[in-house]
């Protein structure tokens, strides 16, 4: 199997691939833009919440879990900004693995991170709809639900400038939040702060010391970390609709390191250094509210509800966007049905209305089904991040060496010590998921993604033979009339039999 390069987009391309042929996805994204949500994307409800279980089962070991986990992040950002930089594209990791691996590679990583992003739109207005819904008690959640995805989808249908100016926004206020913990929890520390003392190193090491519940709470806070930094993908994504899409790749990557560091590293060591891990507040409401009470700071909950609900509010808005946009890509390169490929106004408005409704699909089978579909639909998304992870790095390891070959002034962004840290970076997702194997509430994680992921790969590979011997039955040359477009410019080889 030969691969050959395609010409640019046509309009009979285009509409062969089920495009809307009025425009393309437009370049609505400014740098402002695009550097906030890279900056606001690595701040979710997974941080502000989510991380309490890591704590509650390491231990001030959190943060070494983090760093581990941080650093394999890191690894797997630079290798996908090295593709995106070289190849923009709305479909990002899905179109380098179909031009990578092939057609049922991009399908998979594709449609499962999708599915992903639209689950997590249910779960992000279920949780703001549980928080607005304390505030006047008596109003149903699946209003507040429902009123959100009108909010949101709205956003997404217009001009992709107005989902990037409500992304900005919401990013800003994320950033000062968590800037104003850090510098009153490192003030704490230093016991500059009226009426605190300075607590040392006693929170680290007493209470049965960095590691209180041995390697097997390690491996749970581990695992925890793991799957708190999703949401990094969606830069890329972005990038394609930026006024420069490799320049804006380019510096959000090169950034990510301070970014995680800083965010994640840092609250966490912040965090267990001034309040003691077995507080049973850092799981129950949150480590960040725990630590806001344990300085006496005033409506302590309030302040974590209202910051919690702008992190919720804003993964909407951004999973939305990039449900809609993976969704689009897979349809201009064949994919997909055909109806959500259409583009009016330089946004594939089918597609953001296909999402978002599934997604309110999904809250509505909480109420309905809350003991059988729904934790089935969870334990799906358990893992894809890893999945998605994988496809990612292995895409990587074969389009480098090509790029070199063939167009090597395209690698502005330049994965470090390849192949090495590549190999080390699989490794480290292989071990993940050997741990995860180890515990019984993510083994069934595994099992039912995995599971999930056989399924897309089974379709994929019968969609792609099937292709194949219609295209050989007529005598083309593999290019199904496609351009190898996803929509935002970019272009992918075809395959050749």
């Amino acid at each position: 199997m030969s691969r050959t390069s395609v010409s640019p987009p046509t309009a009979d391309s285009a509409a062969a691939s089920g495009a809307s042929t009025d425009s393309a996805l437009t370049h609505g994204l400014k740098q402002r833009h695009l550097s906030m949500i890279a900056l606001g994307g690595v701040i979710g409800a997974g941080l502000f919440v989510g991380s309490g279980a890591g704590i509650a089962a390491a231990g001030p070991s959190i943060i070494v879990a983090y760093m581990l986990s941080g650093l394999l992040v890191m690894l797997v950002m630079r290798m996908l900004g090295e593709m995106s930089a070289a190849n923009p594209a709305s479909g990002s990791f899905s179109v380098h693995a179909e031009r990578a691996i092939g057609p049922w590679a991009g399908f998979t990583a594709g449609w499962s991170f999708w599915f992903l992003l639209c689950v997590a739109v249910g779960l992000e207005g279920i949780g703001a709809a549980q928080i607005v819904s304390g505030w006047l008690p008596g109003t149903p959640e699946w209003a507040w639900v429902a009123l959100f995805m009108v909010i949101f989808l709205g956003t997404n249908l217009a001009a992709v400038k107005n989902f990037g100016e409500f992304e900005f926004w919401f990013a800003a206020l994320k950033i000062i939040a968590i800037t104003l913990f850090l510098v009153l929890g490192l003030l704490a520390i230093l016991g500059v702060l009226p009426d605190t003392d300075a607590p040392g190193l006693a929170n680290l090491t007493d209470d049965g010391g960095f590691l209180p519940k041995g390697m097997d709470g390690f491996i749970i806070g581990l695992l925890a970390s793991v799957f708190a930094y999703g949401g990094l993908e969606t830069v890329t994504i972005a990038a394609a609709e930026s006024e420069n899409p490799v320049q804006g790749v380019a510096k959000a990557v090169r950034t990510a390191m301070w970014r995680i560091a800083v965010f994640y590293i840092g609250s966490m060591a912040v965090i267990v250094t001034l309040v003691p891990w077995d507080n049973p507040k850092v799981a129950e409401v949150g480590p960040f509210y725990a630590m806001l009470d344990h300085l006496g700071v005033g409506s302590a909950a309030q302040i974590m509800n209202v910051v919690i609900l702008i992190a919720l509010l804003s993964a909407m808005n951004a999973n939305i966007y990039g449900a809609s946009r993976m969704a689009r890509s897979l349809v201009a390169r064949g994919q997909g049905p055909a109806v959500l490929g259409r583009i009016s106004s330089g946004v594939p408005r089918n597609a953001v209305l296909f999402s978002s409704v599934f997604g309110f699909l999904c809250v509505l089978l909480s109420y309905w089904r809350p003991d059988d579909v729904f934790p089935w639909l969870l334990n799906m998304i358990g893992a894809v991040i890893l999945v998605v992870w994988i496809f990612i790095a292995v895409s990587q390891l074969i389009l480098r060496r090509r790029t070199e070959r063939e167009a090597p002034e395209k690698l502005v962004v330049r994965m470090w010590l390849f192949p090495v840290l590549t190999v080390v970076a699989l490794a480290g997702m292989a071990g993940i998921f050997l741990l995860m194997l180890r515990q019984p509430d993510t083994r069934d994680q595994l099992l039912a993604t995995g599971a999930l992921t056989l399924v897309l790969i089974g379709i994929g590979l019968v969609r792609q033979r099937r292709k194949g011997n219609a295209e050989a039955s007529d005598g083309s040359d593999g290019s199904d009339g496609s351009d190898g477009s996803d929509g935002s410019g970019a272009s992918i080889p075809a395959q050749r039999k």
